[in-house]
């Protein structure tokens, strides 16, 4: 088997592998706040000194999905030191890069921009932490990219099918196709590999002289039944896989022996969790591919603050203590103390050969009590170490496992459902709610929404920041139910009308694909809901100099109530008495895009039509009204608002179709959705290097 090896550098790409750099983790924190900013600064200096082709990040390059300015300016700061340069790229890209990096404003490569001078091209995937959300679905790693700074791709926005088109590098006589796909809810995800919804296009010229690198950021350990993406999932003509989300340093290649490609698993570069994966050695590596052979070199990083975690069960040592002891706890404490003095002198010895180490390492002690036994304090035991480690206020853990007994009659407690997870777990918002109206009383229990819709609104609400997504989900499973009843023309009976939204409650559930699409129009109106705010507040704040005494005022005609619902504020209450003086004004669905000045500066104002009787009209009284009134004319006119809103082009992401991504593909970038190829002429070679 031949070698690679670092004189070969015309035919040998060099790329630098690191995942999960999460930057702004813990960044208010006097001792660790600078931890992810200096971790970062270290692989990109790796990254200059081995003179790598470029880098590939495999997501979370931020830990929060709207990082502050001191995060989004330390890292602008850092790769402009160390990505700007003379020295010229070595590799040239074959694919039709407007397809590649479609989504972008500047859809090619930044080192090819004649603006910019790249000496060190980044490519990065967004990862779960860092994902596009809001009205315009842009991310963090959007501005850097819209700044040069670096190549945002495999970003898909379709929930009906994922087309993975490979960005084609070429480096002498070795080609590369690096495949790309960030992150997508596990769930969605499985149900899309599933329904065979997933295609991973190929090069149509040579398709077996090509290194398929695929780098993917999802849940690889299995957290429930869809709740991961199995490794069989992917094609077997990849042959390597770069594996971001997973906390736990894996990087040595592992073979997966059915599918026979390698997965390289880096890990995070941060301790975010006090887990046993995180305290593993932290690396990123150093790929070296030449034709269809590879190598993988660790490096470890020297900059990453120790972390040490040990459990005790105090059970098993009866020796050392009696739950009948009444001094017990104060044994029990002493103990904790000798296992924590040693765990520091472990720390200590470990930085004395490594001076770039931060000097107060990370300690965790995790105590099983069960058996009788009671914890003492923890604020009183973490005082005697404010000054030697970096985490005193959950240097212990308390926890012990208790025996589930059958109950007949349950009284649900939700704060028992968010108490204190399993260490190294990942608690999803999502699976509460699910959890929380799977067990609650009849009374509480959905008969409108569904379990899986509104977990996915609460979701969006706590990490996004959506405010008005639970009230749009609403909203429109009230409106689709409406027109579901009214098409069946059902009688205005409550038993009747409960039977009928009761069957079709359980047909969406059944139909996950469209339940899916419902939650995600949702998403759309509630992010183009709060882009009007916005809108309307910059208006009214214009007004305030010339018209005060506008504020509250509405025209009667409009049908508006006098007092708005409260978080729209003042500036909404008097857009809207403003635009209520040209009544056809209201029934257009013009959004004030694309106008003349003079339209624009009229339909300003003049975003979202609102009726509030119709708004807040529940299912019966929209059959009431349907009895007496034969046109339904107004709830018709609010139905038809309603669509022409949320049909607007501009507020959704541009999703390019399939053939359109065919169309565009070179004649030596051709791709073709091909089948997986036989693994026995694939010729693929490994090299580890484990030192």
């Amino acid at each position: 088997m031949s070698t690679v090896n670092s004189q070969d550098d015309e035919d040998t790409f060099k790329i630098l592998v690191a995942t999960d750099i999460h930057l702004g983790y813990l960044e208010k924190d006097p001792v660790r706040g600078n931890d992810t900013f200096v971790t970062f600064n270290e692989i990109l200096d790796h990254a200059r000194k081995n003179e790598v082709d470029f880098i590939l990040l495999g997501g979370d390059l931020f830990h929060d999905n709207k990082p502050s300015r001191k995060t989004v300016h330390s890292c602008l700061e850092s790769l402009r030191k160390y990505c700007m340069g003379d020295r010229p790229v070595q590799f040239e890209i074959l694919s039709d890069q407007a397809v590649n990096f479609h989504h972008s404003k500047f859809p090619w490569v930044n080192y090819q921009d004649e603006n910019l001078n790249i000496s060190l091209p980044v490519f990065s995937i967004h990862g779960n932490h860092d994902d596009p959300t809001g009205a315009d679905a842009l991310c963090a790693l959007d501005v850097l990219s819209c700044a040069g700074l670096l190549n945002h791709f495999g970003r898909s926005t379709s929930v009906e099918k994922i087309d993975i088109s490979p960005i084609l590098l070429r480096k002498g006589r070795t080609k590369i196709a690096l495949y790309g796909l960030g992150a997508i809810p596990d769930e969605r995800l499985y149900r899309m590999f599933v329904n065979k919804q997933v295609t991973m296009l190929r090069p149509k010229e040579d398709e077996d002289s090509w290194f398929n690198l695929f780098v993917i950021h999802q849940n690889r350990s299995k957290h429930g039944a869809t709740n991961y993406i199995p490794e069989q999932f992917l094609d077997d003509f990849i042959d390597l896989v770069v594996w971001g989300h997973e906390h736990e340093c894996k990087i040595a290649p592992f073979q997966n022996e059915q599918q026979r490609f390698y997965v390289s698993q880096p890990g995070s570069s941060v301790v975010t969790s006090l887990s046993p994966g995180e305290a593993m050695k932290k690396h990123i590596g150093l790929l070296h591919v030449k034709g269809k052979k590879m190598k993988m070199e660790k490096i470890a990083l020297e900059t990453v603050r120790t972390f040490h975690i040990e459990d005790i069960v105090l059970a098993d040592h009866p020796d050392l203590f009696n739950p009948d002891n009444p001094n017990v706890t104060q044994a029990i404490q002493a103990f904790c103390m000798e296992k924590v003095e040693l765990m520091l002198d472990n720390a200590e010895r470990e930085r004395l050969g490594n001076p770039r180490q931060p000097e107060k390492p990370i300690i965790r002690l995790r105590v099983n009590y069960a058996g009788g036994f009671e914890p003492f304090s923890v604020h009183r035991f973490s005082q005697k170490y404010m000054h030697r480690v970096a985490n005193p206020k959950d240097i212990i853990q308390f926890f012990r496992h208790r025996e589930q007994k059958e109950k007949k009659d349950i009284d649900l407690n939700f704060g028992k459902l968010v108490s204190r997870p399993a260490e190294g777990m990942t608690l999803r918002v999502e699976d509460l709610v699910k959890q929380y109206f799977q067990t609650a009383e009849k009374k509480v229990q959905l008969s409108l929404l569904t379990e899986r819709g509104m977990g996915e609104a609460v979701q969006e609400f706590v990490d996004k920041e959506e405010k008005d997504a639970i009230e749009e989900l609403v909203k429109f499973q009230l409106e689709k139910t409406q027109r579901f009843l009214k098409e069946r023309r059902t009688d205005a009976e409550e038993e009747k009308i409960d039977e009928e939204v009761r069957k079709f409650r359980e047909s969406r559930k059944k139909n996950t694909e469209e339940e899916d699409k419902e939650v995600r129009e949702a998403m759309i109106r509630a992010r183009a809901h709060r882009s009007e705010d916005e809108v309307l507040v910059a208006a009214s704040s214009d007004e305030d100099s010339m018209d005060t005494e506008m504020i509250g005022i509405g025209n009667p005609s409009d049908g508006l109530s006098s007092t708005l619902s409260r978080g729209r504020g003042r500036a909404r209450g008097r857009a809207r008495g403003a635009r209520g003086q040209n009544s056809t004004a209201r029934g257009s669905s013009r959004r004030g895009r694309g106008t003349t000045s003079q339209e624009s500066a009229s339909s300003s104002r003049s975003y979202k039509p609102v009726s509030v009787p119709a708004k807040n009209m529940s299912i019966m009284d929209a059959f009431r009204s349907s009895k007496t009134d034969h046109s339904l004319n107004s709830f018709q006119s609010y139905s038809e608002d309603i669509i022409d809103v949320d049909s607007d082009p501009e507020d959704t992401s541009f999703v390019p179709p399939s053939s359109k991504v065919n169309q565009r593909l070179p004649t030596t970038s051709s791709l073709s959705k091909r089948g997986s190829q036989s693994q026995a002429s694939r010729g693929v070679d490994f090299e580890s290097d484990e030192g």
